[in-house]
Protein backbone atom coordinates (compact mmCIF):
# COMPACT_ATOMS: atom_id res chain seq x y z
CA UNK A 1 0.00 0.00 0.00
CA UNK A 2 2.74 2.38 0.73
CA UNK A 3 4.44 1.75 -2.70
CA UNK A 4 1.13 2.74 -4.36
CA UNK A 5 0.94 5.50 -2.40
CA UNK A 6 3.93 6.68 -3.11
CA UNK A 7 3.67 5.65 -6.93
CA UNK A 8 0.09 8.19 -7.41
CA UNK A 9 2.06 11.06 -5.37
CA UNK A 10 4.90 10.35 -7.77
CA UNK A 11 2.68 10.89 -10.43
CA UNK A 12 1.00 13.64 -9.58
CA UNK A 13 4.07 15.56 -8.85
CA UNK A 14 5.16 15.10 -12.36
CA UNK A 15 1.69 16.00 -13.53
CA UNK A 16 1.96 19.30 -11.61
CA UNK A 17 5.89 19.59 -13.19
CA UNK A 18 4.86 19.00 -16.29
CA UNK A 19 1.74 21.49 -16.63
CA UNK A 20 3.94 24.08 -15.30
CA UNK A 21 6.68 23.46 -17.97
CA UNK A 22 3.63 23.76 -20.19
CA UNK A 23 2.51 27.33 -19.31
CA UNK A 24 6.04 28.81 -18.86
CA UNK A 25 7.09 27.28 -22.21
CA UNK A 26 4.17 29.24 -23.75
CA UNK A 27 4.55 32.45 -21.40
CA UNK A 28 1.13 31.70 -19.56
CA UNK A 29 2.15 32.76 -16.62
CA UNK A 30 2.19 36.53 -17.43
CA UNK A 31 -1.83 35.98 -18.48
CA UNK A 32 -3.68 32.84 -16.96
CA UNK A 33 -4.07 34.46 -13.52
CA UNK A 34 -6.19 37.17 -15.16
CA UNK A 35 -7.78 34.75 -17.06
CA UNK A 36 -8.97 32.29 -14.16
CA UNK A 37 -10.22 35.12 -12.15
CA UNK A 38 -11.66 37.28 -14.55
CA UNK A 39 -15.28 38.64 -14.62
CA UNK A 40 -17.89 37.14 -16.55
CA UNK A 41 -19.74 39.83 -18.90
CA UNK A 42 -23.21 41.24 -17.11
CA UNK A 43 -25.91 40.30 -18.22
CA UNK A 44 -27.92 42.96 -20.81
CA UNK A 45 -31.10 43.30 -21.71
CA UNK A 46 -32.29 44.05 -25.02
CA UNK A 47 -30.20 43.66 -28.46
CA UNK A 48 -26.18 42.82 -27.67
CA UNK A 49 -24.74 44.98 -30.40
CA UNK A 50 -21.75 42.81 -31.94
CA UNK A 51 -18.55 45.33 -33.45
CA UNK A 52 -16.91 42.50 -35.50
CA UNK A 53 -13.38 44.34 -36.61
CA UNK A 54 -10.44 42.61 -38.50
CA UNK A 55 -6.95 43.82 -38.28
CA UNK A 56 -4.13 42.53 -40.77
CA UNK A 57 -0.80 42.55 -40.29
CA UNK A 58 -0.28 42.98 -44.41
CA UNK A 59 3.41 42.50 -45.08
CA UNK A 60 3.40 41.87 -48.91
CA UNK A 61 7.16 41.53 -49.00
CA UNK A 62 7.02 38.65 -46.16
CA UNK A 63 9.90 36.59 -46.29
CA UNK A 64 11.61 39.05 -48.45
CA UNK A 65 10.11 37.83 -51.58
CA UNK A 66 10.67 38.77 -55.36
CA UNK A 67 8.71 41.76 -56.55
CA UNK A 68 6.35 39.65 -58.83
CA UNK A 69 5.46 37.62 -56.08
CA UNK A 70 4.41 40.41 -53.85
CA UNK A 71 2.45 41.68 -56.84
CA UNK A 72 0.26 38.51 -56.77
CA UNK A 73 -0.15 38.39 -53.13
CA UNK A 74 -1.86 42.05 -53.22
CA UNK A 75 -3.80 41.67 -56.18
CA UNK A 76 -5.01 38.37 -54.95
CA UNK A 77 -6.71 40.22 -52.16
CA UNK A 78 -7.81 43.12 -54.39
CA UNK A 79 -9.74 40.41 -56.55
CA UNK A 80 -10.50 37.67 -53.81
CA UNK A 81 -11.71 39.75 -50.87
CA UNK A 82 -13.91 41.77 -52.88
CA UNK A 83 -15.41 39.17 -54.68
CA UNK A 84 -15.87 37.32 -50.98
CA UNK A 85 -16.74 40.50 -48.56
CA UNK A 86 -19.51 41.78 -51.37
CA UNK A 87 -22.04 38.33 -50.33
CA UNK A 88 -22.09 39.70 -46.93
CA UNK A 89 -23.39 42.65 -45.58
CA UNK A 90 -23.80 43.50 -41.36
CA UNK A 91 -27.40 45.03 -39.84
CA UNK A 92 -26.43 48.32 -41.44
CA UNK A 93 -25.91 46.70 -45.22
CA UNK A 94 -22.07 47.29 -45.09
CA UNK A 95 -19.78 44.67 -46.13
CA UNK A 96 -17.24 42.98 -44.18
CA UNK A 97 -14.70 45.40 -43.40
CA UNK A 98 -10.54 44.84 -43.27
CA UNK A 99 -8.15 47.33 -41.93
CA UNK A 100 -5.00 46.87 -43.68
CA UNK A 101 -1.77 47.56 -41.37
CA UNK A 102 0.85 48.05 -43.71
CA UNK A 103 4.95 47.75 -42.95
CA UNK A 104 6.37 51.09 -43.45
CA UNK A 105 9.14 49.23 -43.98
CA UNK A 106 7.76 47.55 -46.79
CA UNK A 107 6.16 50.97 -48.62
CA UNK A 108 5.94 50.34 -52.51
CA UNK A 109 3.49 52.73 -53.83
CA UNK A 110 1.93 50.52 -56.06
CA UNK A 111 0.91 48.15 -53.61
CA UNK A 112 -0.81 50.78 -51.83
CA UNK A 113 -2.14 52.15 -54.61
CA UNK A 114 -4.45 48.81 -54.99
CA UNK A 115 -5.17 48.96 -51.63
CA UNK A 116 -6.32 52.33 -51.68
CA UNK A 117 -8.45 51.62 -54.26
CA UNK A 118 -10.20 48.64 -52.55
CA UNK A 119 -11.03 50.56 -49.51
CA UNK A 120 -12.06 53.57 -51.59
CA UNK A 121 -14.90 51.16 -52.70
CA UNK A 122 -16.29 50.39 -49.47
CA UNK A 123 -13.65 47.24 -48.20
CA UNK A 124 -11.64 48.52 -45.64
CA UNK A 125 -9.20 50.94 -44.37
CA UNK A 126 -5.36 51.62 -44.53
CA UNK A 127 -3.14 51.89 -40.85
CA UNK A 128 0.39 51.83 -40.05
CA UNK A 129 2.20 48.94 -38.76
CA UNK A 130 6.36 48.98 -37.89
CA UNK A 131 8.83 46.38 -37.53
CA UNK A 132 12.02 47.90 -36.15
CA UNK A 133 14.88 46.85 -34.21
CA UNK A 134 17.45 48.84 -31.60
CA UNK A 135 15.58 52.15 -32.71
CA UNK A 136 15.96 55.87 -31.35
CA UNK A 137 13.35 57.85 -30.58
CA UNK A 138 14.23 60.40 -33.16
CA UNK A 139 14.57 57.94 -36.00
CA UNK A 140 11.04 56.13 -34.80
CA UNK A 141 9.25 60.02 -34.87
CA UNK A 142 10.79 60.54 -38.42
CA UNK A 143 9.63 57.66 -39.58
CA UNK A 144 6.47 57.64 -38.54
CA UNK A 145 5.59 61.32 -39.48
CA UNK A 146 7.01 60.83 -42.71
CA UNK A 147 4.88 57.35 -43.24
CA UNK A 148 2.07 59.51 -42.26
CA UNK A 149 2.24 61.94 -44.94
CA UNK A 150 2.97 59.84 -47.56
CA UNK A 151 0.20 57.67 -46.70
CA UNK A 152 -2.33 60.38 -46.70
CA UNK A 153 -1.10 62.75 -49.25
CA UNK A 154 -0.18 60.10 -51.91
CA UNK A 155 -2.91 57.21 -51.08
CA UNK A 156 -5.42 59.22 -49.22
CA UNK A 157 -5.10 57.49 -46.15
CA UNK A 158 -5.54 58.48 -42.27
CA UNK A 159 -7.90 61.08 -41.02
CA UNK A 160 -6.87 64.30 -39.60
CA UNK A 161 -8.45 65.76 -36.57
CA UNK A 162 -11.02 68.16 -36.87
CA UNK A 163 -9.95 69.91 -34.21
CA UNK A 164 -6.17 69.95 -34.34
CA UNK A 165 -6.13 69.26 -38.39
CA UNK A 166 -3.03 66.77 -37.60
CA UNK A 167 -2.72 62.91 -39.13
CA UNK A 168 -4.32 60.43 -36.78
CA UNK A 169 -3.59 56.78 -37.06
CA UNK A 170 -4.21 52.86 -35.62
CA UNK A 171 -0.61 51.14 -35.01
CA UNK A 172 0.19 47.41 -34.61
CA UNK A 173 3.80 47.05 -33.69
CA UNK A 174 6.02 44.36 -35.66
CA UNK A 175 7.06 41.48 -33.57
CA UNK A 176 4.47 42.16 -31.00
CA UNK A 177 7.21 44.29 -29.12
CA UNK A 178 5.15 47.36 -28.55
CA UNK A 179 7.00 49.51 -25.76
CA UNK A 180 9.57 47.50 -25.72
CA UNK A 181 7.87 44.68 -24.35
CA UNK A 182 10.42 41.09 -25.41
CA UNK A 183 12.64 40.17 -22.19
CA UNK A 184 15.47 40.53 -24.53
CA UNK A 185 15.06 43.93 -25.75
CA UNK A 186 14.68 42.99 -29.53
CA UNK A 187 12.51 44.15 -31.94
CA UNK A 188 11.91 47.65 -30.49
CA UNK A 189 14.33 49.46 -28.37
CA UNK A 190 12.38 52.28 -27.14
CA UNK A 191 10.94 52.56 -23.70
CA UNK A 192 9.07 55.32 -24.14
CA UNK A 193 6.96 54.31 -27.46
CA UNK A 194 3.67 54.98 -25.60
CA UNK A 195 3.89 58.58 -25.47
CA UNK A 196 5.38 58.44 -29.06
CA UNK A 197 3.29 57.39 -30.49
CA UNK A 198 0.72 59.71 -28.79
CA UNK A 199 2.55 62.69 -29.55
CA UNK A 200 2.93 61.29 -33.51
CA UNK A 201 -1.18 61.19 -33.51
CA UNK A 202 -1.65 57.56 -32.73
CA UNK A 203 -5.56 57.37 -31.57
CA UNK A 204 -4.76 53.51 -30.43
CA UNK A 205 -3.03 50.71 -30.50
CA UNK A 206 -4.29 47.16 -31.86
CA UNK A 207 -1.47 45.16 -31.06
CA UNK A 208 -2.56 42.72 -28.58
CA UNK A 209 -3.03 39.97 -27.45
CA UNK A 210 0.56 38.40 -28.86
CA UNK A 211 0.22 35.46 -26.41
CA UNK A 212 2.41 32.82 -26.85
CA UNK A 213 4.69 35.95 -27.14
CA UNK A 214 6.52 37.13 -24.06
CA UNK A 215 5.31 40.30 -25.41
CA UNK A 216 1.78 40.02 -24.01
CA UNK A 217 0.12 41.67 -21.43
CA UNK A 218 -1.04 41.17 -17.61
CA UNK A 219 -4.10 42.73 -18.64
CA UNK A 220 -6.52 41.10 -21.26
CA UNK A 221 -9.77 40.90 -22.90
CA UNK A 222 -10.20 44.59 -22.28
CA UNK A 223 -9.85 48.65 -23.81
CA UNK A 224 -7.98 50.41 -21.69
CA UNK A 225 -5.63 53.32 -21.47
CA UNK A 226 -1.71 53.26 -20.54
CA UNK A 227 0.25 55.97 -19.39
CA UNK A 228 3.87 55.69 -20.25
CA UNK A 229 6.98 55.08 -17.86
CA UNK A 230 10.02 56.33 -19.94
CA UNK A 231 12.24 54.62 -18.04
CA UNK A 232 10.80 51.29 -18.41
CA UNK A 233 9.59 48.89 -21.06
CA UNK A 234 5.86 47.38 -20.86
CA UNK A 235 4.42 50.29 -20.00
CA UNK A 236 0.72 48.89 -21.10
CA UNK A 237 0.59 45.83 -19.62
CA UNK A 238 -1.95 47.25 -16.93
CA UNK A 239 -4.13 50.45 -17.09
CA UNK A 240 -7.57 52.22 -16.41
CA UNK A 241 -10.23 50.43 -17.92
CA UNK A 242 -12.17 52.72 -20.80
CA UNK A 243 -15.68 53.54 -18.77
CA UNK A 244 -18.92 55.39 -19.73
CA UNK A 245 -19.22 58.82 -18.50
CA UNK A 246 -15.22 59.11 -17.18
CA UNK A 247 -12.62 61.29 -19.13
CA UNK A 248 -9.77 59.78 -20.78
CA UNK A 249 -7.02 58.54 -18.03
CA UNK A 250 -3.79 58.05 -19.46
CA UNK A 251 -1.71 58.44 -22.61
CA UNK A 252 -2.74 55.65 -25.42
CA UNK A 253 -6.18 53.88 -25.76
CA UNK A 254 -5.01 49.98 -26.23
CA UNK A 255 -8.01 47.64 -27.71
CA UNK A 256 -7.60 43.89 -26.98
CA UNK A 257 -8.61 41.06 -29.10
CA UNK A 258 -10.15 37.87 -27.11
CA UNK A 259 -7.90 35.53 -25.34
CA UNK A 260 -8.14 32.95 -23.26
CA UNK A 261 -7.90 28.58 -23.14
CA UNK A 262 -9.76 26.58 -26.27
CA UNK A 263 -11.26 23.59 -24.39
CA UNK A 264 -12.60 22.27 -27.37
CA UNK A 265 -9.49 21.99 -29.24
CA UNK A 266 -6.80 20.29 -26.72
CA UNK A 267 -3.52 19.21 -27.56
CA UNK A 268 -3.44 14.92 -26.60
CA UNK A 269 -6.96 15.28 -26.23
CA UNK A 270 -5.63 17.23 -22.60
CA UNK A 271 -3.82 20.65 -22.62
CA UNK A 272 -6.16 23.44 -24.48
CA UNK A 273 -4.69 25.55 -26.86
CA UNK A 274 -4.63 29.51 -26.75
CA UNK A 275 -7.30 31.51 -28.27
CA UNK A 276 -5.31 34.30 -29.49
CA UNK A 277 -8.11 35.60 -31.83
CA UNK A 278 -5.79 34.12 -34.95
CA UNK A 279 -7.14 33.57 -37.84
CA UNK A 280 -5.14 31.51 -40.31
CA UNK A 281 -5.01 28.05 -42.03
CA UNK A 282 -4.13 26.38 -38.44
CA UNK A 283 -6.26 28.36 -36.67
CA UNK A 284 -9.25 28.78 -38.88
CA UNK A 285 -12.25 30.68 -37.95
CA UNK A 286 -14.88 28.46 -36.74
CA UNK A 287 -18.01 29.16 -35.63
CA UNK A 288 -17.13 27.69 -32.06
CA UNK A 289 -14.50 30.30 -32.30
CA UNK A 290 -16.93 32.65 -32.91
CA UNK A 291 -19.33 32.21 -30.32
CA UNK A 292 -16.21 32.18 -28.09
CA UNK A 293 -15.17 35.27 -29.32
CA UNK A 294 -18.76 36.47 -28.70
CA UNK A 295 -18.64 35.26 -25.29
CA UNK A 296 -15.78 37.51 -24.07
CA UNK A 297 -17.71 40.09 -24.37
CA UNK A 298 -14.72 42.80 -24.31
CA UNK A 299 -16.69 46.22 -23.56
CA UNK A 300 -16.33 49.88 -22.30
CA UNK A 301 -17.25 49.54 -18.75
CA UNK A 302 -20.98 50.46 -18.32
CA UNK A 303 -21.71 49.63 -21.76
CA UNK A 304 -21.96 46.13 -21.65
CA UNK A 305 -24.48 45.95 -24.65
CA UNK A 306 -21.75 46.97 -27.19
CA UNK A 307 -19.26 44.55 -27.45
CA UNK A 308 -15.79 44.32 -29.72
CA UNK A 309 -14.58 41.38 -31.46
CA UNK A 310 -10.85 42.40 -32.75
CA UNK A 311 -9.45 39.12 -34.65
CA UNK A 312 -5.98 39.57 -36.44
CA UNK A 313 -4.06 38.16 -39.38
CA UNK A 314 -0.86 38.04 -41.72
CA UNK A 315 -3.21 37.87 -44.76
CA UNK A 316 -0.02 37.77 -47.22
CA UNK A 317 1.38 34.47 -46.21
CA UNK A 318 0.03 31.93 -49.11
CA UNK A 319 -0.41 28.94 -46.75
CA UNK A 320 -3.29 31.12 -44.94
CA UNK A 321 -4.92 32.99 -48.03
CA UNK A 322 -7.26 29.91 -49.05
CA UNK A 323 -8.87 30.13 -45.60
CA UNK A 324 -8.61 33.92 -45.29
CA UNK A 325 -10.49 34.22 -49.23
CA UNK A 326 -12.45 31.30 -49.44
CA UNK A 327 -14.97 29.06 -47.84
CA UNK A 328 -13.66 29.53 -44.36
CA UNK A 329 -14.04 32.56 -44.07
CA UNK A 330 -17.40 32.40 -45.89
CA UNK A 331 -18.48 30.56 -43.19
CA UNK A 332 -17.49 32.70 -40.34
CA UNK A 333 -19.73 35.31 -42.01
CA UNK A 334 -22.18 33.53 -42.76
CA UNK A 335 -22.50 32.12 -38.93
CA UNK A 336 -22.03 35.85 -37.87
CA UNK A 337 -25.10 36.92 -40.04
CA UNK A 338 -27.62 34.31 -38.81
CA UNK A 339 -26.63 33.91 -35.20
CA UNK A 340 -25.27 37.20 -34.06
CA UNK A 341 -27.96 39.24 -36.59
CA UNK A 342 -31.44 38.70 -35.57
CA UNK A 343 -32.18 42.28 -34.87
CA UNK A 344 -33.45 40.81 -31.39
CA UNK A 345 -30.79 39.57 -29.52
CA UNK A 346 -27.55 40.37 -31.05
CA UNK A 347 -27.43 42.90 -33.96
CA UNK A 348 -24.22 42.75 -36.01
CA UNK A 349 -21.56 45.80 -37.47
CA UNK A 350 -18.90 45.27 -39.17
CA UNK A 351 -16.09 47.78 -38.44
CA UNK A 352 -12.88 49.15 -39.45
CA UNK A 353 -10.00 49.84 -36.74
CA UNK A 354 -11.05 53.96 -37.02
CA UNK A 355 -14.53 52.85 -36.41
CA UNK A 356 -14.01 50.70 -33.27
CA UNK A 357 -12.18 53.45 -31.86
CA UNK A 358 -15.11 55.74 -32.33
CA UNK A 359 -17.69 53.93 -31.11
CA UNK A 360 -15.43 53.25 -28.04
CA UNK A 361 -14.95 57.03 -27.62
CA UNK A 362 -18.96 57.27 -28.01
CA UNK A 363 -19.76 54.74 -25.36
CA UNK A 364 -16.61 56.96 -23.43
CA UNK A 365 -18.84 60.02 -24.14
CA UNK A 366 -22.30 58.29 -22.58
CA UNK A 367 -23.98 57.69 -26.12
CA UNK A 368 -26.29 55.08 -26.34
CA UNK A 369 -28.46 53.15 -29.04
CA UNK A 370 -27.09 52.44 -32.18
CA UNK A 371 -23.46 52.12 -32.32
CA UNK A 372 -24.07 52.76 -36.52
CA UNK A 373 -24.64 56.57 -35.46
CA UNK A 374 -21.33 56.84 -33.90
CA UNK A 375 -19.06 54.93 -36.74
CA UNK A 376 -17.83 58.65 -37.50
CA UNK A 377 -18.07 60.03 -33.49
CA UNK A 378 -14.38 61.44 -33.40
CA UNK A 379 -12.53 60.99 -36.53
CA UNK A 380 -14.16 60.72 -40.11
CA UNK A 381 -13.72 58.35 -42.99
CA UNK A 382 -10.20 58.80 -44.72
CA UNK A 383 -10.73 59.46 -48.46
CA UNK A 384 -8.66 57.41 -50.01
CA UNK A 385 -7.29 57.97 -53.53
CA UNK A 386 -8.53 55.59 -55.91
CA UNK A 387 -5.56 56.11 -58.62
CA UNK A 388 -5.64 54.49 -62.16
CA UNK A 389 -4.42 50.73 -61.20
CA UNK A 390 -6.03 47.28 -62.05
CA UNK A 391 -4.66 43.80 -60.60
CA UNK A 392 -3.61 41.34 -62.29
CA UNK A 393 -6.04 38.32 -63.22
CA UNK A 394 -5.07 35.31 -61.94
Amino acid sequence: MHVLWMTLFTLVLLGIFAVALAIRARNMEIWLGSYLFRRKPPKVDGPVHVMFCFVDHFEPAWGKVPLEQQRARVDRWCQDYRLMAADHRDADGRHPQHSFFYPEEEYLEEHLDKLAALCADGFGEIEIHLHHDNDTPANFRATIARFNDVLHGRHGALPRDPRTGELRFAFIHGNWCLDNSRRDGRWCGINNEIELLRDLGCYADFTLPSAPSDTQTRTINSIYYATDDPARPKSHNTGVPVKVGVPASGDLMIIQGPLGLNWRDRRYGVIPRIESSDVRRACPPTPERVDAWVRTGIHVEGRPEWIFIKVHTHGTQERDMDTLLGPAMHAMHQHLETRYNDGKRYVLHYVTARETYNIIKAAEAGKQGNPNDWRDFELAPPTHVKADVSCAVS
